[in-house]
């Protein structure tokens, strides 16, 4: 019994130094801002910018992702989805290393999300045709095209058309990037992983799906809705990103009111990541070509959620500091990364691959990093020419 005791005694220990750590972060963060703000000038913010992301940029989000999963669940109901699949098969071996199939993940999570590419891992038919270290680089393939979509549709609806395409070509040279370091990373742990198969062909099971004869007004309306409702989905899965994460970049991000007051409203905080990006201005000057310190803030949070990212461009537009280069690089890192510091660890888990998660993230940070420069420098270059 004693043993027991004090077993359960040294399970619980680690937990209150955990807590205090939190209880210590979560204090001097608020007394930071506060002391800058004024207490209820901050509170009166955080309400406020929360409130207004949630009302006109959260549920513009939403209603993108109700139309844009509609319209991904007729490209797979009427076979537009197995077209792609086709077309894009060739480019498979020589740009990604990847057996043709893989093409099928690139459209799904460019149509949906990062976790589209999790179901089809699960499936032993899609996986039969990967060996090991292919398999696990699904993760850095897949993560690059997610809400790949919504990214463009939303970017367009901002009033850019060619700078969003930009984008999309730094994103899928970023993905190639990514997705061959984290091959190779594989293969240097895990040597043996070159030649092994993902699935042994025995465990495959070959079924054959029968489909029930509808008619093709009754296809069109069951995936529309069908659609639309896992867009409802992934709008709600975004209100914690956005409000949450949106809210707390924007507080670092802005700085007081026009009378240079703090008055609570939204979108007021401490300027605090321009004064730190302005110190090594001419970096992100160079790589990315932005103009104004602020825009750091998008990469920073497109690392945790792309849709919280999407959320401080219109009050970026709004503020003058966005311009098609920025739409560019936007487009580029937002897609490429997606929010993949939060997704990898869930994706690698569910794969059986936990202890590659370091690899997968440092793979996938340097992609991003070169997505972003490779379309800020294609927009240069289309700015000459064209």
């Amino acid at each position: 019994m004693a043993s027991a005791t004090s077993e359960k005694k040294k399970r619980k220990m680690p937990s209150a130094p955990s807590g205090c750590i939190c209880l210590i972060t979560v204090f001097l963060l608020f007394y930071l801002i506060g002391q800058k703000m004024g207490v209820a000038q901050m509170l009166n913010t955080i309400m406020h910018t929360g409130h207004d992301l949630l009302l006109n940029t959260v549920f513009y989000l939403m209603a993108i992702c109700v139309i844009t999963g509609a319209i991904g669940r007729l490209f797979v109901e009427f076979g537009v989805v197995s077209l792609l699949e086709k077309m894009l098969k060739p480019l498979m071996k020589p740009l990604f290393n990847l057996p043709g199939v893989a093409s099928l993940g690139a459209v799904m999570t460019f149509l949906s999300d990062n976790p589209a590419i999790i179901s089809l891992s699960q499936d032993k038919r899609f996986t039969s045709y990967f060996k090991k270290f292919q398999y696990i680089s699904l993760t850095n393939f897949g993560t690059a095209f997610g809400m790949g979509l919504l990214v463009m549709v939303f970017m367009v609806g901002q009033g850019f058309f060619l700078a969003p395409l930009i984008g999309f070509v730094g994103a899928f040279c970023g993905c190639i990037i990514s997705t061959r370091l984290m091959q190779r990373f594989v293969i240097k742990a895990y040597p043996a992983y070159l030649h092994e198969l993902a699935v042994n062909p025995g465990e495959v099971e070959h079924k054959e799906e029968k489909k029930e004869e509808k008619s093709t007004f009754i296809r069109i309306l069951n995936s529309l809705l069908d659609g639309g409702k896992t867009g409802v989905d992934v709008g709600i899965a975004i209100i914690p990103g956005v409000v949450i994460i949106s809210t707390l970049v924007m507080i670092l991000t802005f700085g007081p009111s026009s009378s240079g007051e703090y008055t609570g409203a939204a979108y007021e905080g401490i300027e605090l990541l321009p004064k730190l990006a302005g110190k090594i201005g001419v970096v992100f000057e160079w790589l990315f070509g932005f103009h104004d310190p602020h825009l750091i803030a998008f990469p920073i949070t497109a690392l945790g959620a792309v849709g919280a990212a999407l959320g401080l461009v219109p009050t970026f537009i709004d503020s003058g500091w966005i311009d098609g280069n920025a739409i560019a690089v936007f487009t580029a890192i937002g897609m490429c990364w997606s929010g993949y510091l939060s997704t990898h660890t869930a994706m690698l888990d569910s794969m059986g691959y936990r202890e590659l998660t370091p690899k997968a993230i440092l793979a996938h940070t340097i992609g991003g990093l070169f997505a972003a420069i490779i379309a800020h420098w294609l927009f240069m270059l289309c700015e000459l020419f064209l």
